[in-house]
């Protein structure tokens, strides 16, 4: 009698690490901030400070997870999207870090803005070895796998924008005289190195002024003041949104016309071209990578479409001419990719491991031709970008898609 029962337990035994290996029966496992019925994600938002113009992001990606929850959410997980304001400062960063992960209790931190604040807050991060995930900045040192494997941001980084901007310069005006505005800080420092690589030998002559300016400063007028005195015909705008607006109307007062050079970051119509003047704006120059909703080009694009009602539905308040808007859903749509990947198991390794795992990923929002691709070795999502055109209306792109690689 005890043989037979022994064997059976020996039978069971085996049927069970039979259906455990088997095909669509794998446990599920989870780490902090996931249950069969919720997943937490955390976000860290400039709603006020220089940079509150960046707030819309946050808005818009709350906005899109609701559209997720009210479609079933991920394999019937609903998101549970908390976003906390930074002021745009470091220390209260960290602060909210923390709260996020030790009293939250989020499974990862998603497309927070901001270079200071997502640097600021990257050690905190990787010594907890939570998700910093998509990070709205495109500072080169947030794609360091070998040092900071829990950290990934998602702009193309700033150095390769540089770069780009470097070889439309000399292609279309070699023997010119450049102006530089940049913010002192990472983003700043990183697009005038990119440009400076870029330009190589000809670097020295062709810069003739640099000015840097603090986000505690009310205003950059003199800085352009400066800048315009240098005799230079080109101006390399490398400022956020509130400051790229001021240099743009003040360089308008003071009459002077060069060719004008804008960060992508502060592309938006919304944010920066319409407190700056539409027309003050006209003929400006940039890199984008994302579809403009304004221009007409894109009325009929499938993409374009499905924003736009999302838009409607979920963020009717949202100004469609911000580029925020397009950039929060994007980069929402971009984590939504994860999670799927992530199947049930819901771990924060494993959300690392299917994030350096993104093979031509298409957005809604992404120009033809640009997908998002990462790997183990590659933490920078996007790295194409096209030269565009201000019309006074909206960004019109010309000439190819181009690649650039940054250099730490």
């Amino acid at each position: 009698m005890r043989r037979a029962a022994a064997v059976w337990i020996v039978g069971a035994t085996v049927i069970a690490i039979l259906l455990a290996n088997a095909p669509g029966t794998a446990q599920k496992r989870y780490d902090p901030g996931v249950s069969d019925t919720e997943i937490k994600l955390g976000n860290i938002m400039p709603y006020s400070g220089p940079a509150s113009a960046y707030g819309i992001i946050g808005k818009t990606q709350a906005a899109f997870f609701r559209m997720v929850n009210d479609r079933g959410g991920i394999n019937g997980r609903k998101i549970l999207f908390t976003s906390y304001d930074d002021g745009y400062t470091p220390p209260k960063a960290v602060e909210q870090a923390r709260k996020l992960v030790e009293h939250d209790q989020v499974l990862l931190i998603f497309g927070s803005v901001g270079t200071p604040s997502n640097v600021a807050i990257r050690k905190y991060m990787n010594q907890r070895q939570v998700p910093q995930l998509f990070a709205i900045s495109g500072a080169t040192e947030l794609g360091d796998p070998e040092h900071f494997p829990w950290t990934m941001g998602w702009l193309p980084n700033y150095q390769s924008e540089g770069r780009i901007y470097a070889a439309h310069l000399l292609a279309n005006h070699p023997n010119g005289k450049i102006a530089v505005l940049y913010q002192n800080d990472d983003l700043g420092k990183d697009y005038l190195k990119g440009l400076k690589d870029g330009l190589g030998d000809k670097a020295k002559a062709m810069i003739v002024a640099e000015a840097a300016y603090e986000t505690a400063d009310a205003t950059v007028d003199s800085a352009v003041i400066t800048l315009r005195n240098s005799g230079a015909d080109m101006f390399a705008n490398f400022a956020t949104p509130k400051f790229a607006a001021q240099a743009i109307r003040k360089a308008a007062e003071l009459n002077w016309h060069p060719v004008q050079l804008l960060a992508a970051v502060a592309r938006s119509i919304g944010a920066t071209l319409k407190p700056a003047g539409l027309e003050n704006a006209k003929g400006l120059l940039t890199a984008i990578y994302l579809k403009d909703p304004t221009d007409q080009t894109w009325r009929d694009d499938p993409g374009v479409k499905e924003w736009s009602v999302f838009m409607e539905k979920y963020f009717p308040d949202g100004d469609r001419s911000d580029s925020g808007t397009v950039t929060g859903h994007a980069t929402a749509q971009t984590l939504l990719q994860v999670l799927k990947q992530c199947g049930d198991e819901l771990t924060r390794a494993n959300v690392m491991k299917q994030a350096a795992n993104l093979h031509n990923i298409e957005l809604s929002m992404l120009m033809p031709g640009i997908t998002v691709n990462t790997s183990p070795a590659d933490f920078y999502p996007l790295e194409q970008m096209r030269i565009s055109r201000f019309s006074g209306e909206h960004w019109e792109p010309f000439g190819p898609i181009l690649t650039a690689e940054a250099h730490q």
